[in-house]
């Protein structure tokens, strides 16, 4: 259990000093810094959920959102003081710090700051930041597990 929480406390960490050092040192008074032609580091308010779902909500989303985040953030300590694979450990660690950085951006600047804008052409994947990051991979790695190494596990 200390795994994923050291683990949530690191993400937390990275992910709020990658959003100050960003939007306080790198980005300044500029929208957007093309870093490749198909990468900016870019200034984007978020007060939805992934992929600026349920954007339109106002602060009472702001809110909404943040409880509901809490309430599955609860929900993975509860696994995470049950598992006993430190993969797993790792991985809620990574969906739990996520879900806590962005719930704190939420709170103190009522949205959630994106930087990270990767394009081709026109068409731009929806702007994103470390908690995202860390949230998708802590995801990917409980699938892969689930799939590829459950089973071999419990016939041990």
């Amino acid at each position: 259990m200390y795994l994923g929480l050291l683990t949530a406390l690191a993400v937390v960490v990275i992910d709020q000093l990658s959003k100050y050092v960003v939007l306080h040192y790198v980005l300044r008074e500029y929208a957007a810094i093309v870093i490749a032609p198909f990468f900016a580091i870019v200034r984007a308010w978020n007060t939805g959920v992934s992929f600026s779902m349920f954007n339109n909500f106002g602060i009472n989303g702001v809110y909404i959102l943040s409880g509901v985040a809490l309430i599955i953030v609860a929900a993975l300590l509860k696994w995470l003081y049950a598992e006993n694979n430190k993969i797993i450990q790792i991985a809620l660690g990574f969906i739990i710090g996520g879900a806590l950085g962005n719930v704190i951006d939420r709170i103190r600047l009522k949205a959630v700051f994106d930087f990270l804008d990767f394009y081709v052409g026109d068409y731009h994947w929806p702007a994103f930041n470390a908690a995202d990051s860390f949230i998708c991979i802590g995801a990917a790695i409980i699938i892969i597990h689930g799939l590829f190494f459950t089973h071999k596990e419990k016939q041990k």
